[in-house]
């Protein structure tokens, strides 16, 4: 609901009248009336904008899960945002809601954005870009995602890139091979992968292929564990640690939240977890072949911000891939595990942690 900040000038009557030698003095009073943009009480966020001259804008952020990667894509999106003239505060309004991991909720606050009929959904991560773009695309309201694996496989788009509809944005397809490739310099007599994944995720299903598709190529073999649901990551992790040298890590949602809880039974065991972005070393994976979700998240802000501006509609633009990927280190877990990262692995890192930080 683009605004007009419309303002109304009251003209000042005059109104005199004389009685005797007797006077009034004449009072002129300017009343500017601000058309104000309510908020729902169930958004966990909501930043107001302040009226300006020009167009405001009120966007929808649905948030998939809380943790590093996905908090990154939203704060690198409002960043792209303002750099291209859209600020909250200023001319945007922005309704925040998180999901918890929960496919249902995802639905639920894709359909109050439709509802509250924003101007722009942006929805952080496969399962709530799906959810956005079936509750938004009958009304045409224009969905923009980040951290979409695999945007072909979630049948938001078609395989020349171009958006199924009113949807488009950018993707986090992990560069698997790289991650191969960083695995076997780091432990050299790894034999065995292990990846933790959650079904209904079409991003992992996706991640999963790739991995099954390449790990011969760098002589390994894999051992995977579907799970359904956070409740059965702690025997699902513990099964898998029977049967692996090392674990890794996809951008799943569901596991990456309960991230914490699978480096404490991994580390018990002694055994490795690689992670697939820099949040996840920052907590305790050794290293990762990543990509800055940051980054991604800028990038998706600018995309939205040419819609907003009626430069460009969302159903004729390609989604956009990140393809550079940053190796990450955490010399603390390598020391606590009595691994020893090749010199000139530390000397490529973009970045390495002498400490692990709270999950």
């Amino acid at each position: 609901m683009k605004k007009k900040v419309l303002a109304v000038i009251l003209g000042a009557v005059l109104v005199a009248s004389m009685a005797g030698c007797g006077g009034s003095d004449t009072k002129t009073t300017d009343t500017a009336a601000t058309e104000t943009t309510d908020s729902t009480d169930d958004a966990e966020s909501t930043e107001t904008a302040e009226a300006t001259d020009g167009e405001s804008y009120t966007i929808g952020i649905s948030q998939f899960a809380e943790h590093g990667s996905l908090d990154n894509c939203r704060e690198g999106f409002l960043e792209g945002l303002k750099e291209e003239g859209i600020e909250e505060g200023k001319n945007l309004t922005v309704k925040v809601n998180n999901a918890d991991a929960d496919m249902g909720t995802a639905s639920q606050i894709a359909q109050s954005f439709v509802t509250d009929n924003v101007d722009l959904i942006c929805a952080i991560a496969t399962p709530s870009a799906q959810a956005a773009y079936n509750a938004a695309m009958e009304k045409g309201i224009p969905v923009v995602y980040t951290a979409v694996t695999n945007p072909v496989e979630a049948e938001l788009a078609t395989d020349d890139k171009m958006p199924v509809g009113a949807v488009t944005g950018t993707s986090d397809q992990l560069p698997v091979e790289a991650q191969l490739k960083m695995i076997r310099e780091i432990l050299p007599d790894a034999k065995t992968i292990g990846i933790l994944y959650t079904t209904s995720e079409a991003n992992s299903v996706y991640s999963i292929s790739q991995y099954e598709e390449l790990a011969d190529q760098y002589g390994f073999t894999l051992e995977t564990a579907g799970i359904t649901s956070s409740s059965e990551i702690s025997l699902a992790t513990a099964d898998l640690l029977t049967k692996v040298d090392c674990l890794t890590n996809l951008t799943d949602n569901t596991v990456v939240s309960s991230l914490p809880a699978i480096l404490d039974q991994a580390n018990e065991k002694g055994i490795p977890v690689f992670g697939s972005e820099i949040e996840q070393v920052k907590i305790g994976c050794l290293a990762a072949e990543g990509i800055d979700y940051v980054s991604l998240g800028k990038d998706t802000g600018k995309m939205a911000a040419k819609i907003l501006k009626g430069e460009v509609k969302a159903e004729d633009m390609e989604y956009q891939l990140l393809t550079e990927s940053n190796l990450y280190v955490n010399e603390k877990v390598a020391e606590n595990l009595g691994i020893t990262v090749p010199d000139s692995m530390n000397d490529r890192a973009v970045e390495t942690f002498s400490e692990i930080s709270e999950g």
